[in-house]
């Protein structure tokens, strides 16, 4: 664990990080859509249910190891995919796969990261995958997925719930933009030009309206399964019918997300659909969770609910703003430490028997 840092919790390393970044980068971070109900929601859904723990279980050793796709993590606790990670920290996403590697945990790179594909997996020594959006023009993320494949990475995460960009008032109160010194690498040199500076509201809005493609449909998730070797997984998913869609259409696994909550204000909490969305596919696919994990009692409950692993993004920027690669690592040991007493004393040796009577609801 890091000494530099004096949090013994996600929300104590929140605030640590709050005094640490400038105003702009935090609240870039930390803010939801609109009235940010669905941002308070994706947490105070959690605190709603309840556990009911199994007694005179033998728990005196537990395995949370597991595979996703295939690629063993030593635990179902992966690294969200979170844009512009060098507003955090020099290192940004170079900090981030490192401290996973360390973690034997996966971590999922963003198209709008700082460090560019090639660097990133060049210091990679966990599962990576690459989430994707795809842009007017195809040949750009074509190109994308081919340099993911090349580089090694594991799979692509097709996000579909930003035909375009929710509006996230505290950054048009920051005019946010990216500093002179950050860009989006992975589209440069040849590809977009950086957004606006900004002086009319979020200059971020703009730029993805001028490049990612509004008008996608189902047959998208053929074309993009159809140019990869690699698995796709559909992240954004909301409901059943729009689970089985992506499974119908070549889907190899689904993120149940509302984009931590920063598209649409009002939408449920993914913990509150993610039984039904686990119940709909029925096994055919791998189904994720992020959006609102704080606790190691989060992941439990999000996998009792079926879950095969979920998604943490805001807490690792935290912790990448605290202290950089030893930051994200305290981050990733701290989830550990809280996931294996929640199976301890729910009397849940195994991933295999965090199961779906171990969850109420107050």
């Amino acid at each position: 664990m890091s000494e530099r840092i004096e949090a013994i919790n996600s929300w104590e390393l929140e605030a640590r990080a709050r005094e640490l970044l400038p105003q702009m980068a935090y609240d870039y971070y930390a803010s939801g859509a609109n009235d940010e109900i669905t941002l308070r929601e994706n947490r105070a859904a959690y605190g709603r249910i309840t556990l009911l723990p199994r007694m005179l279980i033998d728990v005196s050793t537990r395995d949370m190891s597991t595979a996703v796709l295939g690629e063993p993590v030593s635990m179902p606790i992966l690294i969200a995919p979170t844009a512009f990670q060098g507003l955090a920290h020099s290192e940004g996403e170079v900090a981030t796969v490192k401290a996973a590697g360390a973690a034997k945990a996966l971590m999922t790179l963003s198209t709008l990261s700082t460090f560019s594909i090639e660097e990133v997996m060049a210091v990679a020594t966990a599962p990576v995958w690459f989430q994707l959006y795809v842009f007017k023009d195809r040949a750009i993320s074509a190109s994308l997925v081919k340099r993911a494949e090349v580089a090694g990475c594991k799979a692509i995460v097709f996000t579909v719930d930003v035909p375009l960009l929710g509006r996230r008032e505290r950054d048009v109160r920051n005019q946010f933009k990216l500093p002179d010194d950050l860009s989006v690498k992975n589209l440069l040199p040849a590809g977009p030009p950086e957004f606006s500076d900004g002086t009319a509201g979020s200059g971020l809005a703009p730029y993805i309206a001028s490049l990612f493609d509004p008008a996608l449909t189902w047959k998208d998730v053929e074309w993009l399964a159809g140019i990869t070797k690699l698995p796709v997984i559909v992240k954004g998913i909301l409901r059943s019918d729009d689970a089985l869609l992506a499974v119908k259409h070549g889907a190899s696994g689904i993120i149940v997300s509302n984009h931590g909550a920063r598209q649409l204000d009002t939408t449920p909490a993914t913990i509150a659909v993610l039984p039904e969305i686990v119940d709909a596919v029925t096994g055919a696919v791998e189904v994720y969770v992020d959006g609102g994990i704080r606790r190691g009692t989060d992941a439990l409950k999000a996998i009792a609910c079926g879950a095969r692993a979920v998604f943490i993004g805001r807490p690792v920027l935290w912790g990448l703003a605290c202290d950089g690669e030893a930051g994200v690592r305290y981050v990733l040991e701290m989830m550990r430490q809280e996931f294996d007493l929640a199976m301890a004393l729910s009397g849940c040796p195994t991933l295999s028997s965090i199961t779906r009577d171990l969850i109420g609801q107050s």
